[in-house]
């Protein structure tokens, strides 16, 4: 049987824009027909996953998502730095040795760049280099091949799509640098299929949250997390702060207007999270020791690491004041429903009320499907007047479920 970690968070944001629309406003969503805030899962991911939180918890252990990948690539053959090196914070500078020419560190790594992404026929569809390209029943051109063309532009080096790379290709790619540089030659087509790594390849971020390479599906990697979009838990509206910019160097002689006028859409709220994690499926791809770590390292993030939007204008940080984390074998569930009816500030209050409502819904469910038999969990509030459960408590049982 699957063993599922499931893990509820109530978190409470002042006026802030934490995940923006195309209209630069608060994402929303309508739920039990009334408007909510919402943060999408992405945004959560992002924060979670970026966070110093996240990454000193699994040092050396985290991959890299990236459109450009290619120019640190061509790089590291120009300066002879390895690109393992270049990736980290405050690496060195790239200055070209003259080993490898710019014409030919560009070509190389373009075609290194080229094997992670789709590729495309000459309609735009993607193709395949060894696919057939039919041709209005003409018998001698039937087995004519696609024109494919690569997704990685020759002049900037960026892909198209955006690409995760785990630890261990980013090692295989630092070797295969080293190896085109000593020899002078372009990577040949044996060369370029060893750099894909089938798996996490130790990248506790990607075994989490995934990866599709749509060209190669033998490299994709199943998400191990499923992320919730998080939505307030009552009725909320977006609304506009009207701000102005004064110029510090003007007098007030001629105009004593502002140098700048705009209008920022924000709102408040509280908000509901769930996260749901397949540990067996998380041990499989990092092992049991690295596995335990990576999930406590998600259930810290996930309740301490706010999304970063215009967080300089608004400072949103908060952290859970509620959370709840459940294991078990049975097929996981979401507590949105709980929240169906929104919640509303009688009685003990709003943060008080959902965290009753979330646990009424909880126990139902279990009354209903499993006798009142509730699954193995762990939780925290903390409330103005009430502090239950430990955070430490919390985690270590979060990291059970990997295997430490």
């Amino acid at each position: 049987m699957t063993t599922f970690l499931q893990l509820h968070l109530l978190t409470a944001y002042p006026p802030a824009c934490l995940n923006r629309d195309d209209l630069n406003r608060p994402k929303t969503a309508v739920m039990g027909g009334v408007p909510r805030l919402r943060v999408s899962s992405q945004s959560l991911k992002r924060a979670w996953r970026t966070s110093d939180t996240f990454r000193e918890a699994v040092t050396g252990h985290t991959g890299i998502r990236s459109k450009e990948l290619g120019r640190s690539i061509r790089d590291a053959l120009l300066c002879g730095v390895s690109l393992s090196e270049l990736l980290k914070p405050n690496a060195p500078d790239a200055n070209p040795d003259g080993k490898v020419s710019e014409m030919n560190a560009t070509e190389w790594a373009w075609m290194i760049a080229a094997e992670y992404v789709d590729k495309k026929g000459k309609g735009g569809d993607e193709g395949d280099d060894d696919a057939a390209q039919p041709d209005d029943g003409d018998e001698k051109k039937k087995g004519k091949k696609k024109a494919v063309k690569s997704n990685v532009s020759k002049e900037t080096l960026k892909s198209e799509q955006v690409v995760f790379y785990s630890q261990e290709e980013i090692k295989l790619l630092s070797e295969l640098i080293a190896a085109l540089r000593a020899s002078g030659k372009a990577p040949t087509a044996e060369q370029l299929k060893t750099i894909k790594v089938e798996g996490a390849g130790g990248a506790a971020d990607l075994a989490l949250f995934g990866r599709m390479l749509a060209s190669s599906p033998k490299f994709n990697v199943e998400a191990a997390c499923q992320v919730a979009h998080a939505v307030t838990v009552h009725r909320a509206a977006v609304e506009d702060d009207f701000f102005t910019a004064v110029d510090d160097l003007n007098t007030r002689d001629e105009d004593a207007g502002s140098a700048h006028m705009g209008e920022q859409g924000f709102g408040a709220g509280l908000f509901y999270s769930y996260i749901c994690v397949n540990c067996d499926a998380l041990r499989e791809q990092l092992g049991n020791k690295l596995a335990g770590k990576a999930i406590q390292a998600l259930t810290e993030a996930a309740a301490t690491v706010a999304p970063t939007g215009k967080q300089n204008s608004f400072a949103s940080r908060a952290w859970a004041y509620y959370a709840l984390a459940e294991k078990g074998s049975r097929q996981p569930r979401a507590l949105s429903l709980a929240f169906m009816k929104p919640v509303n500030d009688y009685g003990d209050g709003m943060l008080a009320n959902a965290v009753q409502s979330l646990e009424a819904m909880r126990d139902n469910l279990d009354q209903v499907y499993y006798d009142g038999q509730s699954l193995a969990s762990r939780k925290l509030v903390a409330l103005p007047d009430k502090a239950e459960g430990s955070f430490k408590e919390l985690l270590g049982f979060a990291a059970d479920c990997g295997g430490v």
